[in-house]
């Protein structure tokens, strides 16, 4: 029994030393970029701590917008994209949203494909400035600006997604038309009227009000220009006097560093709260759309498979104590998910579509 034991905890440590000098390979070796699972810009020694401060601070997420502590969500939203942003280009791609599942098309196929859509809907053509408002490591900004070949300025608050978007922006050999900014998407660091269009597709969910992001990009955008954005929501089906229900909702707002999701009505309400237009509303989550929660489930088998990995890699010291449990928060919050998308009370694709008015002298 012992032997067995010890020899099944050799294995294990084993495939981790594997799977560290495989995945640690140099581009050159592997064509691909080495996941360092460094955890952005926070050091080996204080990820764990990071983590527990950002897991106490958004323990009660629904209280957050309505008090004080809203203040402080960017820094832990920034912390947030420090932890995961490694794991998440890992274990899903460049791309930080989901996406319809479509018939007869891979999954990075139907992401490109919901990227592509916003780029239509907003017009986006050569000669655009068009701004991504939360454009993470870039996939969306690389996928619209070689769709449209317009030119697009994408937004993030955290340093690290700079420096991972230009280096994608780079080897796609998209920097001419892709440019990355460290900013506040509430404080956004661009004049008045300098964007032809703008998009954000499941970034504004981080707002502690909705209203201050979208009042950011009407002032950045130009007269007539279109804006088009994919939400999370939870939708009528909600019910939040069902504990179940709230424990889901909870569940991916603590685990997606969210200061709490708004309703499906309420969307249209602050875009026009704050002069938009509203030309259109649908959540492309709704049938004949694949389920978008179908790619979370998928993944279970992956998830226990890459746990083994990471805290045999932790136990070593290779990996920064408290990736593994960033790692279980992540799989508890896609838990959350795939239940939201089952029953219904959630959607990450809540699309609005609005335009500044030509005539906003008024607004």
């Amino acid at each position: 029994m012992e032997t067995g034991a010890l020899v099944c905890t050799a294995a294990l440590i084993g495939l981790g030393l594997y799977w560290f000098v495989w995945v640690m390979g140099s581009a050159e070796q592997k064509g691909k970029r080495a996941v360092e699972l460094k955890m952005g810009s926070i050091s080996r020694d204080k990820v764990q701590d990071k983590y527990k401060q950002y897991w106490s601070f958004f323990r009660r997420p629904n209280e957050i917008s309505e008090s004080a502590e809203k203040e402080k969500v960017p820094a832990f939203v920034d912390t947030f994209y420090n932890l995961v942003t490694d794991i998440y280009e890992w274990g899903w791609g460049q791309s930080f949203h989901f996406s319809p599942s479509l018939a007869g098309r891979s999954h990075l196929e139907a992401t490109r494909i919901h990227e592509e859509r916003a780029s239509d809907l907003i017009g986006a053509r050569p000669g655009h400035r068009i701004l991504d408002v939360g454009c993470g490591v870039g996939g969306p900004m690389r996928a619209i600006a070689a769709h449209s070949r317009s030119n697009v300025v994408g937004i993030t608050i955290n340093e690290y997604q700079v420096s991972r978007a230009r280096a994608h922006n780079c080897k796609a050999g998209l920097d001419s038309l892709c440019e990355v900014v460290c900013g506040n998407f509430l404080q956004m660091p661009f004049p008045d009227s300098s964007f032809d269009g703008a998009y954000s597709i499941e970034a504004t969910c981080h707002a502690p009000k909705l209203e201050d992001v979208y009042g950011e990009i009407y002032r950045v955008l130009k007269p007539g220009g279109l804006y088009v954005s994919y939400e999370w929501v939870t939708t009528p089906l909600y019910r939040p006097e069902d504990p179940e229900q709230v424990e889901v909702i909870q569940g991916i707002e603590r685990g997606d560093a969210l200061p709490g999701l708004r309703r499906q009505d309420e969307i249209a309400q602050i875009a026009k709260k704050v002069g938009f237009e509203v030309v259109r509303e649908e959540d492309l989550a709704r049938p004949p759309a694949g389920p978008w929660w179908a790619r979370l489930k998928m993944g279970r088998l992956a998830y226990w498979r890459n746990h083994l990995v990471i805290k045999a890699l932790s136990f070593l010291g290779i990996a920064p104590k408290g990736v593994a449990d960033v790692h279980e928060m992540l799989f508890l919050t896609a838990a959350h998910l795939s239940r939201g998308g089952e029953t219904g009370i959630f959607t990450p694709m809540h699309m609005i579509l609005c335009r500044k008015p030509l005539d906003n002298a008024a607004a």
